[in-house]
């Protein structure tokens, strides 16, 4: 089952030195050994890290990595642009930057560094255990070593007219690394993009009303409030991501496409004039090819992330009650083991309200008791995944270890006290404090899911 679940990442790793050998035509030698070599110590420095830093530090970290790739792109794109706009003046010289010695392997040395750190984060932990961690880098290195020169086998067979220009280069590699990334959610980088858009658009709205003094419905009569609404739905996330996330390659694209023709004023005969052009045209169609593939990458990317391949654990909450002084009482052992490391639900209805809140243990051993709802989103609840719970609404990863904490798309914490029997919660501030969270995030007084 775990190999197979490496094979995505991997696949996107033969990709990327696909690439990398058909960009550098005269290092084919370089970026297949060197691409080895980054792959195994990608594969080991993310083994001891994890290794040293379970968790969501070591996740954050490798994450940060992919989301730079992906700034740098950005920037890439935008001097693609602007230069083919502007040929007289170049933010910077490809040519040379190209030729300058150690530029093949070093590009091949970090992207199949990134690669191979992502992949053994699909891989579980291994705790202290030598032998298995020299094992798992020969293997790394052996498997690379037999993909490496598949891929330089492969690449001999693709048509020549196919050639890839620097900043196509880029953007299919990048899109490569955050396909391989997408398909775990502790590394995933657009769903928390769209969490970032959705959030900016909220608090954009909220502060430039409040800093106009705008009052309800004084000035904006009630049904533009209802188009202003739209603005704080987890929609203007999801499409100002994919702007975000598809911007990059789109202006690689135009780029390539709206690029100058060569000069041909100076050749008099006319059937000359035109074999030139007509072969300028068929060369840029196809530097095509590998961005538009790549912005297939990138959609294949943003689908992955939006629909996770991922069970999570949420079980149906079960109704509790309060005794007569206003005790909610779950005891720790039972038909339900509330120290299992699961996430527990439970509902609990008084007065024709309700509130739906879990009970779960914290890497750290202590049990926390949370509202199944956060203070900024829709009360759509929370899934359990490893190492994190999930936002249905806005598909934010929480780490289990800050859960219990206040703030953000945390579960909102609710007061309680842990005894030898287990979980005392008192009733009346439960729905207190769910009435005044669902309020604030749907405008309405109490509410479900």
């Amino acid at each position: 089952m775990v190999a197979l679940k490496l094979i995505p990442h991997l696949l996107a790793w033969v990709g990327i030195v696909l690439v990398l050998l058909r960009g550098f035509p005269r290092s084919r030698s370089v970026i297949t050994a060197v691409g080895v070599a980054g792959f195994a110590l990608g594969v080991a420095g993310a083994s001891i890290l994890l290794r040293s830093y379970p968790g969501e530090i070591s996740f954050g970290i490798i994450r940060g990595v992919v989301a730079g790739v992906f700034l740098l792109l950005w920037g890439v794109a935008v001097a693609t642009i602007y230069r083919s706009t502007a040929r007289e003046f170049q933010i910077f010289s490809g040519e040379k930057l190209v030729n300058a010695p150690g530029y093949a392997g070093s590009v091949a040395f970090l992207t199949s560094l990134i690669a191979g750190a992502v992949c053994v984060c699909r891989l579980p932990v291994i705790d202290g255990a030598t032998l298995e961690f020299i094992l798992l880098v020969l293997a790394s290195v052996a498997l690379s070593y037999a993909l490496a020169y598949g891929a330089k086998a492969v690449e001999k067979f693709l048509p020549s007219a196919v050639t890839v220009s620097q900043p196509a280069l880029i953007v299919a590699v990048v899109a490569l690394l955050l396909f391989s990334s997408s398909s775990l959610i502790r590394l995933d980088i657009f769903s928390p993009l769209s969490m970032k858009v959705m959030k900016f658009a909220h608090d954009f709205v909220h502060q430039f009303f409040e800093s106009m003094l705008i009052p309800d419905h004084l000035f904006i009569r009630t049904y533009l409030w209802g188009y202003i609404g739209l603005l704080f739905g987890k929609e203007v996330g999801f499409w100002g991501g994919l702007i975000i996330w598809f911007t990059p390659v789109v202006l690689i694209l135009l780029a390539i496409r709206f690029e100058i023709m060569p000069s041909v004023a100076h050749i008099r005969q006319g059937a000359q004039r035109r074999k030139v052009l007509a072969a300028a045209i068929r060369e840029r169609r196809y530097r095509l090819v590998i961005p538009l593939l790549a912005l297939l990458i990138f959609a294949a990317a943003a689908y992955r992330s939006s629909f996770p391949s991922v069970e999570y654990w949420d079980p149906k909450p079960l109704p509790v009650l309060a005794n007569e002084a206003g005790e909610i009482f779950i005891p720790r052992k039972g038909e339900i083991d509330l120290e299992d490391g699961k996430l527990h639900k439970y509902l609990f209805k008084q007065g024709g309200k309700e509130a739906r809140f879990f009970v779960l243990l914290t890497p750290a051993g202590q049990l926390t008791v949370d509202l199944d709802a956060c203070a900024i989103c829709k009360p759509d609840g929370y899934g359990q995944a490893e190492g994190t719970v999930y936002c249905y609404y806005c598909k934010t990863l929480i780490p289990l270890e800050t859960v219990g904490k206040p703030g953000g798309c945390n579960p909102v914490p609710i007061p309680f006290t842990v005894k030898e029997d287990g979980v005392h919660i008192d009733g009346m501030t439960m729905i207190n404090i769910w009435n005044t969270t669902v309020q604030a995030t749907t405008g309405t007084k109490g509410g479900g899911k």
